[in-house]
């Protein structure tokens, strides 16, 4: 199979400097809003990659759940791969990609577990069989097959009700940026990037060759 010809032309938008303003988080946002308004797509899904202590990496997409200035926040199983990794290397990467709009953001920063008041009143709103889930699934590790999955959930329906509660190996993360980079895609390979570094308090920003 020969895919060296797959490519695509980018012309739908461009990213100056004036239009990116000098804060990160409020252009994500009008970004954000952007990739919200077209049908079809999933606007907070999100590659999350980290790397364990002796520094191999990993990525998953997962599903963005806050933002705001202070950072951006998803929830998972504390035992899960990632959760093991975070536990040993508290930094990761965040990406999203909107391939209709062309654009990509890239965020780095520290990752630290949010409050657990926080976590429970996530998990309060999500859909029933979501949180029967989290009790069933010890998420990354082995299981024999599907049925064993499936045994696990009838026991965690038989055990927690229909109101479970926050397990505890279950909550949310915040990444706090320290990094932000946003990419339009352009004519000819020659896109624009835009990097915003934190320095002090304050955000520096640069462009970036492609």
């Amino acid at each position: 199979m020969d895919i060296s010809g797959l490519r695509q032309s980018y012309d739908k938008g461009k990213l100056d400097e004036a239009d990116a303003g000098n804060d990160p988080s409020a252009l994500f946002a009008q970004w954000f809003e952007d990739a919200r308004a077209l049908p079809g797509l999933e606007p907070n899904a999100m590659t999350l990659a980290t790397a364990d202590r002796r520094g191999r990496p990993s990525a998953r997409v997962v599903l963005l759940k806050e933002f705001d200035g202070s950072g951006l926040v998803w929830f998972t199983n504390y035992d899960s791969r990632k959760g093991a990794d975070l536990a040993d290397n508290p930094q990761a990467t965040l990406l999203f990609f909107w391939a209709p709009l062309e654009r990509q953001v890239r965020v780095e920063g520290k990752v630290v577990k949010v409050p657990a008041e926080e976590s429970d009143a996530y998990f309060r709103v999500r859909p029933l069989g979501s949180r029967i889930g989290a009790w069933a699934s010890q998420q990354s590790s082995v299981i024999a097959d599907r049925a064993a999955l499936e045994d696990a959930e009838a026991a965690a329906v038989r055990d927690q009700g229909e109101d479970p509660q926050r397990p505890p190996h279950w909550g949310g993360y915040r990444l706090l940026p320290d990094t932000w980079e946003f990419w339009q895609g352009r004519n000819s390979r020659l896109h624009d990037r835009l990097r915003f570094r934190m320095r002090g308090a304050d955000w520096a920003r640069d462009r970036l060759a492609p």
